[in-house]
């Protein structure tokens, strides 16, 4: 197991199987963020999640027990909204209703956007969405966003699509990139020091992907731990990326960090 740096200030928290899990909270979470807390660290939550804004997360973390505030989470609704609005950019928005409040402000624009954005609409998806994004892409020149990469998740029901094949589609049909914002992208890493206000060696970024947490956050400098919980796998550990820290649960991080 590799050691922390010395001048750690802050510390990034993936949410989904590392916090929490299907069946409840992972035991000793609550008290691992209270603790980081309690010795002056910056605690913050990093998710990909497109479905609901930054409040609605608050209040679910502070359900479960968790001090969390609306600031303190980064997503990629954050991410998009923070973007445009420095850009002074209209948007045409292809994102959850839950995920509408993070992007307050933004004029919406549906024939001449700057930029057209992607998330997960699950259910909400149609071809007539799916092609006028199409169209603004390829005959208005607007710019492509994508809430992330994720190509599908685990519900209820069996797997389901996420957003990355949607953002996938309509690469493929404009012959444009989109910019991702969200892990593991650089530029969502990047907004999140940017926002912090921190070099990237002071921070570690805790989570159960290898490769959308960890791999994500060393990209950029941070130090990456891998939690042996949610969708952790031992064969994780065999692949090109290589954690600075393998921890049974987040309740060994605040051992760790020392």
């Amino acid at each position: 197991m590799g050691s922390p740096r010395k001048d750690i200030t802050a510390v990034l928290l993936d949410l989904d199987g590392t916090l929490y899990a299907a069946e409840g909270v992972i035991p000793g979470a609550v008290e691992a963020v209270r603790t980081l807390r309690a010795r002056g660290l910056a605690v913050r939550f990093v998710t990909n999640t497109t479905t609901r804004s930054r409040r609605a997360l608050a209040d679910r973390l502070q359900r479960m027990g968790f001090p969390a505030a609306p600031d303190e989470i980064y997503s990629p609704p954050w991410a998009a909204g923070r973007f445009l609005r420095r850009h002074q950019a209209r948007a045409y928005l292809l994102v959850p209703d839950g995920a509408r409040e993070d992007f307050a402000g933004i004029p919406e624009e549906d024939q001449r956007p700057d930029y057209v954005v992607i998330g997960d609409l699950g259910e909400g998806w149609t071809f007539e969405r799916l092609n006028r994004a199409f169209r603004l892409i390829l005959e208005q020149g607007a710019g492509l966003i994508g809430l992330g990469r994720t190509r599908y998740y685990q519900a209820a029901d069996g797997p389901r699509l996420d957003v990355g094949p949607f953002v996938a589609a309509l690469e493929e049909a404009t012959g444009r990139k989109a910019m991702i914002l969200g892990k593991p992208a650089p530029a969502f890493f990047q907004m999140v020091l940017e926002d912090l206000g921190i070099s990237p060696g002071q921070v570690v970024m805790v989570g159960d992907d290898i490769e959308i947490d960890v791999g994500g956050a060393q990209t950029v400098g941070m130090q990456g731990i891998l939690v042996r919980t949610g969708k952790f796998r031992p064969a994780d550990l065999e692949g090109r990326i290589r954690p600075d820290a393998v921890l049974t649960s987040i309740a060994e991080l605040p051992a760790w960090l020392g």
